[in-house]
C-alpha cells in the first residue's frame, strides 16, 4: 500500500483497517489486546476510493470507515473476498453505506449512536444563538476595529424568548435540541415527524407543571401534519432527519418562501436536505433571514454565494466534535467490529451507556443489519 499507515500489533491474527486516525487510545487497546493487527491511515487527507480498494487487499477482516467515504456494492464485494465480516461507520448516519450490498455479502454494518446526541444538539443551539444575536458578524466587526462605542441600533438581533420553535425530525437529536430550547427560552414547539412523539410531548407537559408552580405561562407543543405548517409558523426551524430519497432537497426555494422573513434555519444533520443554491438566493434577497449550517450539500465544497453572506453562519461539520463524544465514537466503532469478529450478540437492552464503562459487556453496541449475525 502507498501512503502513510501506522500499524499496531503487526503480527496480529486478524487485520483491521481504519481509514482515518481516531481520537483517543482506548479504542485501539480494545482491538490490539485481542491480538488483532490494526492499520490506521495517518495522512492528513481522505483516502480515495481506489486507495481504500487497494488497502483492503486480499486479507482484511474488518474496516472502520468514515462518513466521507462511499461504501458501495463493489467495495463490500472486495471486502468480502478479502475475508471481511464487519464494517463500522464512524458516525451515527449511514447514508454513505449501501446496507443492502453489505447484507448480501454477509458483512455486519455498525454505527455509533447514542454518544453524539447532546453534542450535536448543543451545536444546533449554538448556531441558533449565533444567528439570533449576529455573533459572527459582530465579532468580525469588532476585530476589524469598527467598534467606536455603544449605539442604539448596532447589530439588532432576534429575540427567542417565548417564540415558536419548529423541529423537522424528533429523533434523539431533534428531541434533545427541542428540550434545550423550550426549557431555556420557554418557546412554543411545533414539530413534524413520521409519527407523533408522545415522550417529548409528555416531557413538555411536565415542564409546564413546573412553569405553573413558578407562576409562568405554559408553553404549547403541537404535532404538525405537514412540514409546511412548521415552516410557516416557526421563528426557528431546525432539521434533524436522515438523508434519504425523500429528504433530499427537503428544503428548497418553495419551502424557503413559506418561512417568516426573519426566520432562522439550522441544519446539523446532512447537507443535501437543503438545496444550497436556493438558500443562497433566499438569504441574499431576505437579509433579515438567517441560516446556521454545520453540513453541506456537496461537502466539503460549499456554495460560494453562501460564503459571501453575513446572515449565513458556516462551521466545518463539527457538531459532534467534543473530546468525550469523538473518543466514545471511536470506542463504539471498535467494539462493533470486535464484537462481530468474536461472534457476540447484538445489544438489545436499550442505551449504549454500558459500553462506555471500563468493562463493556460482551455484546455488539450497534449493528444496522443485525440479521447478518442472527443468520436470518
Amino acid at each position: 500500500m502507498t501512503g502513510r499507515w501506522k500499524i499496531s500489533n503487526p503480527s496480529g491474527s486478524r487485520r483491521i483497517l481504519v481509514t482515518r486516525s481516531l481520537p483517543g487510545t482506548e479504542w485501539l487497546s480494545l482491538l490490539t489486546i485481542e491480538g488483532y493487527r490494526v492499520e490506521v491511515w495517518v495522512e492528513d487527507r481522505h483516502l480515495t476510493y481506489e486507495e481504500i480498494t487497494e488497502a483492503i487487499g486480499t486479507r482484511c477482516t474488518a474496516v472502520i470507515g468514515q462518513l466521507t467515504e462511499k461504501w458501495d456494492a463493489a467495495l463490500f464485494e472486495r471486502l468480502k473476498k478479502a475475508g471481511g465480516i464487519a464494517y463500522s461507520n464512524y458516525a451515527v448516519g449511514f447514508d454513505n453505506v449501501d446496507i443492502e450490498s453489505a447484507t448480501r455479502n454477509r458483512i455486519a454494518v455498525g454505527n455509533t449512536p447514542g454518544v453524539l446526541t447532546e453534542a450535536t444538539a448543543e451545536m444546533a443551539v449554538a448556531l441558533t444563538m449565533s444567528c439570533a444575536r449576529r455573533i459572527c458578524e459582530s465579532d468580525v466587526f469588532t476585530r476589524q476595529g469598527n467598534y467606536k462605542g455603544w449605539l442604539p441600533d448596532l447589530f439588532l438581533g432576534k429575540r427567542l424568548w417565548k417564540g415558536t420553535l419548529g423541529i423537522i425530525g424528533t429523533g434523539r437529536i431533534g428531541s434533545t435540541y427541542a428540550r434545550m430550547m423550550v426549557r431555556a427560552f420557554q418557546m412554543d414547539l411545533i414539530y413534524f415527524d413520521s409519527r407523533r412523539n408522545a415522550a417529548l410531548e409528555n416531557e413538555i407537559e411536565l415542564f409546564n407543571q413546573y412553569l405553573s408552580k413558578s407562576g409562568n405561562d405554559p408553553v404549547k407543543a403541537a404535532f404538525a401534519g405537514r412540514i409546511d405548517e412548521v415552516l410557516k409558523r416557526s421563528d426557528v426551524i431546525s432539521i434533524h432527519v436522515p438523508l434519504t430519497g425523500q429528504t433530499h432537497h427537503l428544503i428548497a426555494g418553495p419551502q424557503l418562501l413559506l418561512m417568516k422573513p426573519d426566520a432562522i434555519l439550522i441544519n446539523t444533520c446532512r447537507g443535501a436536505v437543503i438545496r444550497e443554491a436556493d438558500l443562497a438566493i433566499h438569504c441574499s434577497n431576505n437579509p433579515g433571514f438567517s441560516a446556521g449550517l454545520d453540513v453541506y450539500e456537496f461537502e466539503p465544497d460549499i456554495n460560494e454565494d453562501l460564503k459571501k453572506l453575513p446572515n449565513v453562519i458556516l462551521v466545518p461539520h463539527i457538531a459532534s466534535s467534543t473530546k468525550w463524544t469523538r473518543e466514545n465514537m471511536s470506542k463504539l466503532a471498535a467494539l462493533n467490529v470486535k464484537g462481530a469478529i468474536e461472534g457476540y450478540p447484538v445489544w438489545d437492552k436499550g442505551g449504549i451507556d454500558p459500553f462506555l464503562s471500563d468493562d463493556p459487556p460482551g455484546a455488539i453496541p450497534s449493528i444496522l443489519n443485525s440479521s447478518v449475525l442472527s443468520g436470518n
